[in-house]
């Protein structure tokens, strides 16, 4: 099978790709990543010699260079996570995840329809990986289901929402074969210092702030990227097409305790003595419109396909910590761009309110 995989040089995209090129030699993997901020190839260092994996860089939103890769590959299937993906960034500047979520997938969904319909038989699937804050905000109690109603509140799961209804609308009107699997908070190795836990890793190692919103009592469900994408793999090859399937990892903690509880671990790692890293800690404005709980139902998923979380979240945060503290190079070189000094600008608005 030929699979072209977007936003394979991305913190889950990597994952994925990483886990199709060495477990089906007899696949092609193409790679497609615009190599923004987010996107970078060390993270496939171990496989980019691989006789099976090709990289091009390519932006969705260019619909003419998406159709002609497609004519030119005819491609099989599309595992789909090409995304701006952060919330913070979406509230700032909302019209680029427009492009690149709702554009970008609908440019795609174009070019694999007419694969589809000029080669009959020959196009497997197209599968597009979304996020739990489609659904909005939970209360105390409840969890996310395949079957509860949208209602995103940031400009970033609006565009995610919105990509979510044109993929189902292409399978409903023209027939095209997909699947959609909506995942809670990912963790793990290669991830961009932006969000949460690997942002506050590298602020520990430089004895930075370690910025909290509010009181830190919004609820997550974090799920270890290496069992994302091992549920990712399930889904691409045994999901009906037409079907929806949440990812979670039954792993709800509050903001603050997942930062206390990474502070122990730093302290234990680094040898210092407990509590110290704690005192980081810092109370930042809140950010607008920011949803109290998620919670995913990942049941479904569980019965009809087999997949279990391998991890508890402690064993996955020891191994995340002891991947950034052996990886040092990559952190320091994610970080040292013009990227970061935006987002600390960001945060330090935030400390002066």
């Amino acid at each position: 099978m030929k699979i072209l995989i977007t936003g394979g040089a991305g913190f889950i995209g990597s994952h994925v790709v990483r886990r199709f090129v060495n477990l089906y030699p007899n696949y092609q993997i193409f790679n497609l990543d615009k190599l923004t901020y987010a996107g970078n190839l060390a993270n496939l260092k171990d496989i980019e010699n691989k006789e099976n994996y090709y990289f091009i860089r390519e932006d969705i939103v260019n619909r003419e260079s998406i159709m002609a890769l497609f004519e030119k590959e005819k491609f099989q299937a599309v595992i789909h996570l090409a995304a701006e993906s952060h919330v913070d960034r979406s509230i700032h500047n909302p019209l680029e995840f427009v492009f690149t979520n709702v554009v970008g997938t609908v440019n795609l969904l174009y070019a694999a329809l007419k694969i589809h319909r000029e080669n009959p038989g020959h196009f497997y699937r197209f599968y597009h990986v979304s996020t739990d804050e489609v659904y909005g905000s939970l209360g105390s109690t409840g969890m996310f289901t395949e079957e509860t109603p949208y209602d995103p509140h940031s400009p970033y799961s609006a565009s995610k929402a919105s990509s979510d209804h044109f993929v189902r609308a292409w399978h409903d009107t023209y027939g095209l074969p997909v699947v959609i699997s909506n995942c809670s908070n990912n963790y793990g190795p290669n991830h961009f210092p932006e969000k949460l836990i690997p942002l506050c890793i590298n602020n520990i190692l430089h004895d930075k702030p370690l910025p909290i919103y509010g009181k830190g009592e919004n609820v997550r469900d974090w799920l270890y990227v290496e069992d994302h994408a091992s549920a990712i793999d399930l889904i691409f090859h045994k999901a009906k097409p037409g079907s929806t399937y949440n990812v979670g990892g039954h792993n709800e903690w509050k903001n603050i305790d997942v930062i206390r509880l990474l502070c122990r671990i730093m302290d234990r790692k680094l040898g210092l003595p407990e509590g110290t890293k704690e005192k980081l800690i810092t109370f930042v404005k809140d950010r607008e419109g920011h949803d109290l709980r998620y919670a995913i139902d990942s049941s479904k998923l569980q019965r009809e396909l087999g997949w279990k979380p391998s991890v508890t979240f402690e064993q996955g945060l020891e191994k995340t910590v002891d991947w950034y503290l052996n990886n040092r190079d990559w952190l320091e070189s994610v970080t040292s761009g013009t990227y970061m000094k935006y987002y600390e600008e960001q945060y330090a608005k935030r400390f002066d309110q």
